[in-house]
């Protein structure tokens, strides 16, 4: 799993590298090294918690993008069970870029979708770097419209870099297929809960990211735009992405300081990427915690307390229309 390493991650790997070389050493002469042993694999963890306890909006930003860190299948193929997926919008084509479908999440019957990346060249392609098109909206849709209908709570995995921007998407309505999206989950009658498990970038994001509680795993971002797009634009040069993603406070502490998340989940020491069925696990247990206390609520008390929290985002003013 771990062959993709970031530059901060390298002093903890070739540490890592170090005691199993040890292990390896010790179990083939059949000799015991277990004192060097543990007094390295306690300097590998001091070393990885002060490495991540000082991460910079940058660096979480990376953390993200890992390569090897667990996408929504990942997660479903660890926390669903009897998951059948369903496809296509009805109108033009099924979306790849999307995965969407109902099952058991413990003793829960849900609706679970979310965006799919892909790991080898191949898979990328096919998901579409997990940007979704109009058709992957409006089969979201779709899909959550069942669980209004069957009454299943609705749990929403986004990890995107963004909404697609191909000339075909803008021709099939891919504002106005995000724009639906955000004004029918308004109002949905059944607990929505979001999860940001990588990427959370802009409409891409926004499209199944209206809910009743937003959760962020721990390092991930979610944000109107990218470092490297912010940058692009205010200083003409996306080299200063590292000090966009400073400006734009984008992490999961800053949002839930804001108050745009409402919990931060806690990842494996290392990162998600380094275990997946911990990650997984983790991120189970942290659901269903909030899906216990969102279903106490009544269907009209839950839609009225999601359209509040969003209007309390931000800052904004109202101005009387004037004619002339």
């Amino acid at each position: 799993m771990q062959n993709f390493v970031l530059d901060f991650e390298k002093p903890i790997i070739k540490l890592e590298q170090q005691i199993k070389e040890m292990q390896d050493y010790a179990r083939s002469e059949g000799i015991s090294l277990d004192d060097e042993i543990d007094r390295l694999q306690s300097k590998a963890r001091k070393m990885q918690s002060e490495i991540f306890a000082k991460l910079t909006r940058e660096q979480r930003v990376k953390l993200a993008r890992h390569p090897q860190r667990p996408f929504t299948r990942d997660y479903i193929e660890r926390i669903i069970e009897d998951f059948v997926e369903l496809h296509g919008d009805r109108a033009f084509s099924d979306d790849p870029a999307i995965i969407a479908g109902l099952g058991k999440l413990g003793s829960e019957k849900v609706i679970i979708m979310g965006h799919q990346k892909g790991r080898d060249t191949k898979q990328k392609l096919h998901r579409n770097f997990g940007m979704a098109h109009p058709e992957g909206y409006r089969k979201a849709l779709r899909v959550m419209k069942l669980a209004v209908k069957f009454n299943r709570p609705i749990i929403l995995l986004v990890d995107t870099p963004g909404a697609y921007p191909g000339i075909g998407a803008e021709e099939r309505g891919q504002a106005e297929a995000i724009a639906r999206n955000l004004f029918e989950m308004a109002v949905m009658p059944v607990p929505i809960v979001i999860v940001i498990i990588g990427e959370g970038a802009s409409g891409g994001a926004l499209g199944i990211g209206v809910g009743d509680k937003i959760l962020m795993m721990e390092n991930t971002w979610f944000s109107v735009i990218s470092p490297e797009g912010c940058s692009s634009i205010l200083h003409k040069d996306a080299g200063k992405a590292g000090e966009a993603a400073e400006a734009l406070k984008l992490t999961a502490p800053d949002l839930l300081e804001q108050n745009v998340i409402d919990i931060v989940v806690k990842e494996p020491p290392g990162g998600a990427h380094r275990d997946h069925d911990e990650a997984a696990q983790i991120l189970k247990k942290e659901i269903l915690d909030v899906l216990k206390k969102l279903k106490k609520m009544k269907p009209d008390a839950l839609v009225a307390k999601r359209i509040e929290k969003y209007e309390n985002m931000g800052f904004y003013s109202q101005h009387p229309f004037r004619e002339g």
